[in-house]
């Protein structure tokens, strides 16, 4: 297994698949104009497969594809399927803004993806627009019953609070854990790639958020599996979850167990800091081999990465 200088087990690995977007949401753009990555700068499946293969021998277990939007990638259920087949993998799942999942979830789960993320920050369709770009809040939801019908689970949707925008809709947003088995994310915003939306005064911290989940309704502590940062309750009576994410007001770094790689192929030890190392090159030359690499990353994994927050943009990095 993967062990870094902190004594982290590492054996979990998203995978950025494309940089692109059919949103422009407001806390994922840049100041600087955005330019795309091209087909020959990002990687291929059979790079990715390759990656996902020495990763596994490794002892990474879990997988995630991630984007941008990673559904806007071509044929991305032949990747799961590909993905889903190699020993040692025993969870892959996808974080998706769930545009194409009323067209793609059945698919998708025949290709063998176990899990899904959603991102939804609003339940009200003006503001969705504000925030996306786009006006198709119903078909994100259209969407989520159909991630539900064909039977993923656990449906995840991932909420960004951002104070005097959203809210005052945490027990709307909350509510969706009711009478239906989905576990909502509240997670606090963050200052990653010099967003020209934040603002420390926009920070909405989950003491507040919990404080006001509990005045609908008192929590239950749930025990979580998977060691990621969420700290997990649930509502009595409901069938779902409610989970909470606080990388600014609470340390989140010890319990880390993952890495990440960029839509370009550099992978990067930790979410916060701008330290990558070129797997794509290693990959396209043959002059280092995988596994010296990630070898390399472990030990250059931070024990704390919040001090100096990325200066990329999200869609950059892969979430």
């Amino acid at each position: 297994m993967l062990v870094d200088s902190y004594g982290r087990g590492i054996e979990y690995l998203r995978i950025s698949i494309t940089d692109r977007c059919n949103f422009n949401c407001i806390y994922c753009q840049s100041k600087k104009p955005w330019k795309w990555l091209s087909s020959e700068e990002i990687l291929s499946f059979e790079e990715i497969e390759e990656i996902a293969r020495v990763s596994s021998e490794l002892g990474v277990k879990r997988i995630r594809l991630t984007g941008g939007e990673p559904l806007l990638r071509k044929n991305v259920e032949v990747l799961i399927k590909k993905l889903s087949q190699i020993a040692g993998i025993e969870d892959l799942s996808l974080t998706t803004n769930g545009y194409f999942l009323e067209e793609k979830a059945l698919i998708l789960k025949a290709a063998g993806l176990k899990r899904i993320n959603i991102s939804l920050d609003t339940l009200k369709r003006e503001k969705f627009k504000k925030l996306t770009g786009k006006d198709e809040l119903n078909k994100i939801l259209r969407g989520i019953e159909k991630a539900l019908e064909v039977g993923f689970n656990p449906i995840k949707i991932n909420v960004v609070v951002i104070k005097g925008f959203n809210d005052e809709e945490i027990i709307d947003l909350a509510k969706l854990s009711l009478d239906k088995p989905l576990e909502v994310r509240f997670i606090e915003f963050m200052p990653i790639g010099k967003n020209p939306l934040w603002n420390e005064s926009k920070v909405f911290y989950i003491a507040e958020v919990k404080r006001i989940l509990e005045s609908f309704k008192k929590l239950e502590p749930v025990i979580s599996v998977g060691g990621g940062p969420a700290k997990s309750y649930r509502w009595e009576g409901a069938l779902g979850k409610i989970g909470l994410i606080s990388p600014l007001s609470e340390h989140i770094c010890k319990n880390c167990n993952r890495m990440r790689i960029t839509a370009d192929g550099r992978l990067r030890p930790c979410l916060f800091s701008d330290f990558e190392i070129d797997l794509k090159s290693a990959l396209r030359e043959r002059k280092t081999s995988l596994k010296k690499i990630f070898e390399l990353a472990l030990k250059k994994k931070p024990e704390k990465g919040l001090k100096n927050f990325t200066l990329k943009p999200m869609r950059a990095i892969g979430g």
